[in-house]
């Protein structure tokens, strides 16, 4: 479910866009200017509002880091502003000075693209803050542009309808023409890249004038040729559709619409999950928190709300539903008071009393002065325990871990779904992460493996192209709902 936590109204125009850093939050308007807030609270930081454009602010985007931002503008400019002083760091001026319309970082923050109203695009190389390369679409406006995740190519969407992928040469490598009918509104790449044999994928949402929301598959071959298909067309709304944004793991998909709706899909089987509906005019802007399960909606109500997403971890005003009554283990034998099913849920008395029913009754006196719960129950090791636990004995140890891997084998065999288990430790995941091989880790088990197997894959054994990890919040809300119902 969702919740409107809390309604920001400090624009006197039109929100034209909302973006959000780890800890920011950045909204520009009508209005002229930029208001910027703390992402935990939403009070509104000290410098706010930026007051550097003439005119309009159409756009606004964070670095990687968040240190900087980005805003363009009717007064052919794009801004850069520090987020530790507020003070502008470079102004720069789009080429034959049209009106900017849009700009998008490369998620690599080493170039900045910005699109303007009669058809031309400017690549920034964004440390020197030079111009680097320049295009350009004749006879139509730029309104959208998105980076790939891999920040080598960027996707742009125009008035015209049509949607253009470049490389960083300024090579046009696809036209999709008549993408959207009247015009495209917006495009953004979903975070993911998925790769097999000789075909490198991405995901691509698109918007526009059409009513209709998109989901592109854009393959790219070994030979270097591309080729763009379209998997999914979303009808949740019912008038033009302004903005789209995907979610940090990209498994849900926002939109905002004319329709003054706010819709919420399942990315990847373009599933409509909810629509909200508290603005009172245009849905002009949307976008995901990359760090909490929050979403910020502008529009041209001059307001942005900001909506949760539970995580189905809980219920009943908060609290956990009543677990399920004791549970008969493989091996026909009751559970005593263990009542919950997953051992990651025990509590130390519930450590201790399965130490009894093994036979292990010389460790429990020793586990409970370290306190030893269900989670530590599982990560334990033969270094663990010998070190710090300080069992002396070999042969104790051993029976110690084969009792381990069996309570881990029986959750398995107890019915948790494969996809909730971690691939490293094979047991059920609190806070999953999506990972550079487009697999879901337990973050403390993949950073483990990635600080000591030399950035490779655990399911591929291939390179990591990043170590960069993506909290999967669609996953732990499928999970919290499930423990919920066992």
């Amino acid at each position: 479910m969702t919740s409107l936590i809390c309604t920001l109204q400090h624009h006197q125009d039109d929100v034209n866009w909302c973006a959000f850093a780890a800890k920011l939050l950045a909204t520009c308007s009508g209005d002229k200017t930029l208001r910027i807030y703390d992402a935990r609270d939403f009070s509104e930081l000290p410098f706010s509002p930026l007051t550097g454009h003439g005119y309009t602010v159409h756009c606004c985007c964070f670095s990687a880091c968040g240190q900087f931002l980005a805003s363009c503008s009717t007064d052919a400019t794009t801004v850069i502003w520090s987020m530790v002083s507020g003070e502008i760091e470079a102004v720069l001026e789009h080429p034959g000075r049209s009106p900017v319309r849009i700009c998008a970082f490369s998620p690599d923050s080493l170039h900045l693209v910005s699109g303007a109203s009669d058809g031309t695009l400017a690549l920034w190389d964004f440390p020197s803050r030079q111009l680097r390369r320049t295009g350009a679409v004749n006879d139509t406006t730029m309104v959208a542009c998105s980076f790939s995740p891999c920040s080598q190519m960027f996707m742009t969407g125009s008035t015209y309808g049509d949607l253009r992928l470049w490389d960083l040469r300024m090579n046009q490598l696809h036209a999709e023409k008549n993408a959207h009918d009247l015009g495209v509104s917006c495009c953004t790449f979903a975070p993911s890249i998925l790769s097999g044999g000789q075909v490198v994928q991405f995901r691509v949402a698109s918007c526009g004038q059409d009513s209709l929301l998109k989901i592109w598959a854009i393959n790219k071959f070994s030979s270097g040729a591309y080729k763009m298909k379209l998997l999914h067309m979303l009808t949740g709304q019912s008038a033009p559709v302004l903005s789209c944004a995907y979610s940090s793991d990209g498994q849900l998909l926002v939109s905002g619409s004319v329709d003054k709706t706010v819709t919420i899909y399942d990315a990847e089987n373009a599933v409509l999950l909810y629509r909200l509906k508290q603005h009172e005019r245009y849905v002009t802007a949307c976008a995901f928190s990359p760090t909490s399960p929050l979403i910020a909606t502008g529009s041209m109500d001059k307001t942005v709300n900001i909506w949760r997403l539970e995580d189905g971890c809980s219920g009943n005003g908060g609290k956990l539903l009543p677990e399920e009554s004791a549970q008969t283990s493989i091996k026909g034998r009751a559970s005593g008071g263990r009542s919950k099913l997953l051992v990651s849920d025990w509590s130390e008395d519930d450590v201790s009393q399965w130490l009894l029913e093994e036979g292990l009754e010389g460790l429990v006196d020793r586990f409970k002065a370290n306190n030893i719960d269900g989670t530590e129950l599982l990560s334990l090791t033969k270094e663990t325990l010998a070190s710090e636990l300080h069992v002396e004995s070999v042969g104790l140890r051993s029976k110690l871990l084969r009792k381990v891997e069996e309570l881990k084998s029986d959750s398995v065999c107890l019915g948790i779904p494969d996809e909730f288990l971690c691939p490293i430790t094979r047991e059920l995941m609190k806070e999953p992460v999506i990972a550079a091989d487009g697999y879901s880790y337990e973050k403390e088990a993949i950073e483990s493996w990635i600080s000591t197997k030399n950035r490779s894959s655990p399911m591929t054994n291939l390179p990591l192209l990043t170590t960069l990890l993506t909290p999967n919040h669609t996953l732990k809300m499928a999970i919290g709902r499930w423990k919920t119902s066992h």
